[in-house]
């Protein structure tokens, strides 16, 4: 790595990166660029220049970006499609950030001449396995430096001291160990770590900062109607929104209604278990209406076979596999699933919850001529289920036989 140059850092700004951004110009005598993503995250990001800029860094080196409609439109979109959870539970809030921060920083590499990225990651997490997955998917020369998997500053205390003795501003809030980790964007908040650790101990009411307690949202429901094209959300209550624009509106409403909260222990990738508390409000609401709206217009094998699918794309955006052969393979498979999942999908959001109360499309597969149980006119001959029962009971009936 003594051949290394120029370093594009994924900079939030932080204590963290800002230790970070110093040691890699000691360390590796280095030129530093900054990349600093607006992922909805919530905060202001433009601080992050003057910090960078406190650095010793030109305006050249400093890169400021809102991704939010990429994120969405290009991300978050295309995995709801397929009706992502990891593990049953988790809407991958996080894991489906990572490709899209990845994509920033080799692209800014290029554009800068840049030799390596480096990223703030733990050693211990899945972020640095999804950020490098990313970066060596994109450009498989790249070098890559993971500072807290080289330097010696195991503690806050170590890391506050070598800020200070590097003149490194810390602010007094950031001097104790705080008492959990988050990450945010516009899709969830999740967090873990200190307080948390232990999966035995409820979620302190502090630790929630998108979503009002369910006890404490609103005694009256509100319904809302989302409208959906080929599979992606298009209007909320009739009004056409883009992607980041619909996520934002679904977020409010899901923190008024206090829906969204998961209190979760998932398999990290690299072994070990982990205790996380996520809240995603409005990601909540539109995977619900998504589905609501597939239960009316795939035919039950296309909608049989994306549920077999689903844990294994899970599972590959969990691990960092966004840009592997075999993620972009099941997405064709499922985008073409969506050719005709086009309606409007009606939810009750009541204090927690997200219920699909009414669905409708020009593309409907459900026929309530077939299934009245009132005269249907001669739409279904009910004489006709003893064959199919027969015919479908005849080794079940051999077996039995030669069994008994």
């Amino acid at each position: 790595m003594s051949d290394i140059k120029k370093v594009v850092l994924a900079y939030s700004g932080g204590l963290d990166t800002s230790v970070i951004l110093k040691w890699l110009q000691v360390t590796y005598n280095c030129e530093v660029v900054t990349f600093t993503a607006d992922l909805g995250q919530g905060e202001e990001i433009e601080p992050a220049r003057a910090k960078a800029r406190l650095m010793g860094l030109p305006d050249s080196n400093i890169y400021i970006e809102d991704l939010r409609e990429e994120f969405v439109g290009d991300f978050v979109f295309p995995m709801m499609r397929a009706n992502a959870r990891y593990e049953g539970d988790y809407l991958l809030g996080t894991s489906i950030a990572r490709p899209l921060i990845s994509k920033r920083l080799i692209e800014i590499a290029h554009e800068t001449g840049a030799d390596a990225v480096a990223h703030g990651a733990t050693g211990k997490g899945n972020d640095q396995v999804r950020f490098e997955l990313s970066a060596y998917a994109l450009d498989p020369d790249i070098k890559i430096i993971a500072p807290w998997r080289e330097w010696d500053l195991t503690s806050r205390t170590a890391l506050i001291a070598w800020a200070e003795q590097h003149q490194i501003q810390v602010p007094k809030d950031k001097r104790g160990e705080s008492p959990f980790s988050t990450d945010a964007n516009l899709l969830h908040t999740s967090s873990e770590g200190k307080v948390l650790e232990d999966p035995w101990e409820e979620t302190p009411g502090y630790v929630y900062s998108r979503t009002v307690d369910p006890e404490d949202a609103p005694d009256q429901s509100e319904y809302v109607t989302i409208d959906f094209e080929r599979g992606d959300g298009v209007a909320l209550n009739g009004t056409a929104m883009s992607p980041a624009t619909l996520l934002t509106a679904l977020n409010e409403l899901g923190r008024k209604h206090g829906i969204g909260r998961l209190d979760l222990v998932e398999n990290r990738f690299v072994g070990m278990k982990s205790r996380g508390m996520y809240e995603t409000p409005g990601g909540t609401i539109y995977a619900a209406a998504h589905r609501g709206i597939e239960q009316i217009t795939l035919d039950r094998g296309a909608a049989h076979l994306k549920d077999e699918l689903l844990p294994k794309y899970a599972e590959l955006i969990y691990n960092g596999f966004w840009f592997a052969p075999e993620r972009e393979m099941l997405q064709a498979a499922i985008d073409y699933s969506q050719a005709k999942v086009s309606g409007t999908v009606r939810l009750k959001l009541y204090k927690g919850s997200a219920s699909v109360v009414g669905r409708k499309s020009a593309n409907s597969l459900y026929s309530e001529r077939h299934v009245t149980f009132e005269d249907d006119a001669g739409a279904y001959d009910q004489k006709d289920a003893a064959g199919f029962i027969k015919l479908n009971a005849l080794r079940l009936r051999l077996l039995a036989q030669r069994d008994r």
